[in-house]
């Protein structure tokens, strides 16, 4: 009798825990957007060495490019490339400057047209519900995604899936129009220190052609 009412108990037990086995993902993926909705609200300013890698629609992976992310909210950041070649991406909140230092080159856009719903938008924009539909991904390799698809369907980009560690940011992996995919990884992460605006201004240097959009 005594056997029989184990039995039945581990039974009851066993079948308790496959019901809950289907939960455990739901579980650990909402983490994610919560941990991109958190970041969004606490998290003012920001910086971080990058690593990205950019691979074409057909596969092939084109040469690393690495460097330096800033932000500041609202809607001010900057992109420092260092290698392989020199490149600057700055907002000041009302335009976007972008810098071709092998060139001398600038080309400056409105920041409503050049943001809309670009993966800095998520960082250092104003709302991510706004502009985004936030979804859960599967973890992989420890990491925890989160989809996010631009409302505006118009736009270049079709779709940003931004990583987490917990709370800690770890990559950005975006994909165009044209199906290509393009990765950031983050290093060395900051999360609100001390930034002065004068980080996100941006002066033409002398002699440079500058291309209004």
């Amino acid at each position: 009798m005594i056997h029989t009412k184990l039995t039945t108990r581990r039974r009851w037990l066993a079948m308790l825990a496959l019901s809950l086995l289907p939960l455990w993902p739901v579980t650990a993926q909402a983490d994610a957007v919560g941990a991109l909705r958190d970041f969004v609200r606490e998290v003012q300013s920001g910086r971080a060495s990058f690593t990205q890698v950019v691979t074409g629609n057909d596969g092939a992976r084109k040469k690393p490019s690495s460097g330096t992310f800033e932000f500041l909210r609202p809607n001010r950041f900057r992109f420092d490339y260092l290698k392989p070649y020199e490149q600057l991406i700055v907002s000041d909140g009302s335009k976007v400057w972008l810098h071709d230092v092998d060139l001398n080159q600038v080309t400056v856009r409105p920041y409503d047209q050049a943001l809309g719903s670009t993966p800095a938008a998520l960082l250092a924009g104003g709302s991510i519900e706004r502009d985004f539909t936030l979804s859960n991904q599967p973890d992989e390799a420890g990491l925890q995604w989160v989809l996010a698809e631009p409302k505006n369907a118009e736009g270049s980009i079709r779709k940003v899936r931004v990583a987490f560690r917990g709370k800690d940011l770890t990559a950005f992996e975006i994909t165009d129009a044209f199906g290509q995919r393009s990765r950031l990884d983050f290093q060395r992460v900051e999360t609100n220190p001390a930034l002065p605006a004068t980080r996100f201004r941006f002066v033409p240097p002398a002699g440079a052609d500058v291309l209004q959009q």
